[in-house]
């Protein structure tokens, strides 16, 4: 069965629009694992936009299911300039002091408005081992944000990985405008590949209700969802939302 991990990120940002407390992403996790979601996801940036260090910290004392906190490990410490935000410390320093049951690296830069590309591991591969390395000593699950290349996954294995999570913005636009077979063939390899060397298979970023039971990838282990379920949430409930992205797991049908 494939793990709906839910992301908090735009939770936080609503609240971080009126610099209050509500709404909560603590609040908001507990009500997404009553529903259902197997896993919470957020993804701090050094600037705090929406999930701040102590959302992270206050989820990690809190969850009972598994905690994902994705990032750019190459991310510096950065001094808040807003009153009561903590200081980033650093991705790697924030996720030693929460331990995580996964950290997924992703290749974002700080100007970045969301994340938009995997790795090229031909050219991070060596400064991610130490990396990795260093995360799972901490007892974290790594994952890699990934472009859906088959030819990668190897590679991805080589330098430590666990899992990979694939990147799903060509999909997402491919099945909107209703041709998507190409595409969701070249991610289907993608997932084999990735299996074939021994890694677990995640997906996220642009996954819907609309296109969610057609992604039918074999092994897929977890999507994390955050942006269009909140969308979703202003429809329907965010109770209701989560159920529904469920049952569009439950629906699809690997071939």
């Amino acid at each position: 069965m494939t793990v709906l991990s839910v992301n908090l990120n735009k939770v936080a940002l609503i609240r971080n629009s009126r610099d209050t407390t509500s709404p909560s992403p603590t609040e908001f996790a507990a009500l997404a694992i009553a529903a259902g979601a197997g896993g919470i996801t957020v993804h701090p940036r050094p600037d705090q936009r929406h999930i701040r260090v102590s959302d992270c910290q206050r989820l990690g004392r809190s969850l009972n299911v598994e905690f994902n906190i994705e990032g750019n490990p190459f991310s510096n410490a950065m001094v808040s300039d807003r009153h009561g935000v903590d200081d980033y410390p650093g991705f790697m320093a924030l996720v030693d002091a929460i331990r995580p049951a996964q950290a997924t690296l992703v290749p974002d830069g700080n100007a970045q408005l969301t994340s938009d590309h995997g790795f090229d591991l031909k050219a991070d591969g060596e400064r991610l081992i130490p990396i990795i390395s260093q995360l799972k000593d901490w007892g974290c699950r790594v994952s890699l944000f990934m472009d859906p290349e088959p030819d990668s996954m190897a590679l991805a294995a080589e330098i430590g990985a666990d899992r990979i999570e694939l990147y799903t913005e060509s999909y997402a636009d491919a099945h909107a405008k209703g041709e998507f077979k190409d595409v969701l063939a070249r991610f289907k390899d993608t997932a084999i590949a990735a299996h074939e060397a021994g890694l677990g298979v995640n997906a996220g970023h642009d996954l819907n209700l609309s296109n969610l039971p057609d992604f039918t990838i074999p092994h897929l282990l977890e999507v994390s969802i955050g942006h269009a379920l909140i969308i979703d949430a202003l429809r329907h409930g965010f109770s209701d939302s989560v159920n529904r992205y469920i049952e569009a797991l439950a629906i699809r049908v690997v071939e």
